[in-house]
């Protein structure tokens, strides 16, 4: 898979990428992951993206030209299957949408900056608008950073346990059960002895009445979806 991400700020986006799990698949080759700076796009002599909208109101608008000359310019390259907006009024993230994207090849991604770009960015060049949840924050970048999150640890192959990703919260809309490690007593407070029989069929039963029972009491939605 590769992911351009294009950005006002690219510094904002490099520390994410630089460790752990992100950092492990772009070594091993299963990612490649590029950053753009739009400002490397316009013709503006003080390298401005940006200017005050039409009709009046708070707040610069990014412009439609320099975001025009870097997604054509990649577009020239290879074939993009989503070119995505991060943006507050997008379709909210969820881990459905981060299981389709995974299975992607190429994939563009636009940080939003200022008070958002020209609509005609949107209309004409935009294939899939995404928030990250319902609050404004002061650009796309860190909800970019979010997304890759999400979609790259689900590739094969990036997880030390390929089985990992698939019993993660949300994967049947339903949050994960109680997990548990050493030391088996601690402080009075003891494991359930179930974990120890060795009945495998039980011990699933168990996971999943309790990761039932936990989205019932959390998150109630989610049975209903």
């Amino acid at each position: 898979m590769r992911i351009d991400i294009i950005t006002v700020l690219p510094e904002l986006l490099k520390s994410p990428f630089e460790a752990s799990i992100l950092n492990r698949a772009i070594e091993a080759n299963l990612v490649e992951v590029y950053f753009h700076n739009l400002r490397d796009y316009t013709t503006d002599n003080y390298k401005s993206v940006d200017d005050k909208q039409f009709g009046g109101g708070a707040g610069m608008v990014m412009t439609i030209e320099p975001i025009d000359k870097c997604i054509t310019a990649l577009k020239k390259e290879r074939v993009y299957d989503e070119v995505i907006y991060m943006t507050p009024d997008g379709e909210t993230l969820k881990q459905g949408l981060a299981n389709k994207l995974s299975l992607k090849k190429n994939i563009i991604i636009l940080c939003g900056h200022y008070k958002g770009v020209d609509q005609r960015v949107r209309d004409y060049f935009i294939t899939r608008e995404i928030s990250i949840g319902d609050y404004v924050l002061s650009g796309g970048e860190l909800g970019a950073a979010v997304l890759c999150d999400a979609i790259i640890r689900l590739i094969p192959g990036v997880l030390g346990n390929e089985t990992s990703a698939l019993t993660d919260s949300f994967q049947d809309n339903l949050l994960a059960p109680p997990i548990y490690t050493k030391p088996r007593e601690y402080k009075g407070m003891k494991v359930p002895e179930l974990l120890f029989s060795g009945n495998l069929p039980e011990i699933e039963k168990w996971r999943e009445e309790q990761a039932y029972k936990r989205t019932k009491e959390r998150r109630p939605d989610l049975l209903n979806e």
